[in-house]
């Protein structure tokens, strides 16, 4: 998704807890960007990570929270609680640190859309993958929620990316995963619908 925002000329912010990662990304981007390496569940990183963002790059016109963890397969008494909370925290918690680091920079801006990814588990559910979905449906809550405090200019929306080919979803699905779109074809799709998200769109949830 980096790729194909760099490929249509964004200047492109972004950060993993994989220094390599970051590297190999920023080796494949061709515009200024700002790569830095942040556990998204840590508030001061994020913290960190924003200022040097906004330093470097300026405030962003689109937020978008795609940091994502799924559980192993397991009943839920059989999740343990550091497994349980790691879930919500990224995929939860690091919505809200996110938020709050670049939000108060938004709102002073004037303009900015907020995605949140979210899934077809944050409307529906399975076995053995409660954690992610409990985590999932209060992304859409939290984005609802927050539509309601955004001040004019602004705008958030829930964006459920689909099925796709990933390691989360090999994860769970195993070899059968491979007979869904691949992410290079599928982020040429989603870019296009995510820089087409308007402020009527807000509190919305979106299908990539």
């Amino acid at each position: 998704m980096a790729e194909e925002f760099d490929r249509k000329g964004w200047q492109v912010a972004g950060c993993s807890r994989s220094e390599e990662s970051l590297q190999n990304l920023s080796m494949a981007l061709g515009n200024s960007h700002c790569l830095v390496q942040t556990d998204v569940t840590q508030a001061q990183q994020v913290d960190a990570f924003a200022k040097e963002v906004l330093t470097e790059l300026g405030t962003p016109r689109l937020l978008v929270n795609n940091a994502g963890l799924i559980n192993r397969n397991a009943k839920l008494q059989d999740v343990s609680p550091e497994e349980f909370n790691q879930v919500l925290s990224v995929n939860l918690g690091g919505i809200h640190h996110m938020i709050r680091s670049f939000l108060p920079h938004m709102e002073e801006a004037g303009e900015g859309i907020i995605a949140n990814f979210s899934s077809y588990w944050g409307q529906s559910t399975a076995p053995e993958v409660a954690p992610y979905c409990a985590s999932k449906w209060a992304v859409e809550g939290l984005t609802r929620s927050l539509a309601q405090e955004l001040p004019e200019g602004l705008a958030t929306v829930a964006f459920n990316p689909g099925v796709i080919d990933t390691q989360m979803l090999r994860s769970t699905f195993g070899d059968a995963a491979g007979s869904y779109e691949k992410p290079t074809e599928w982020a040429q799709r989603a870019v296009s619908k995510l820089e087409q998200i308007s402020l009527e769109d807000n509190g919305q949830t979106l299908v990539g």
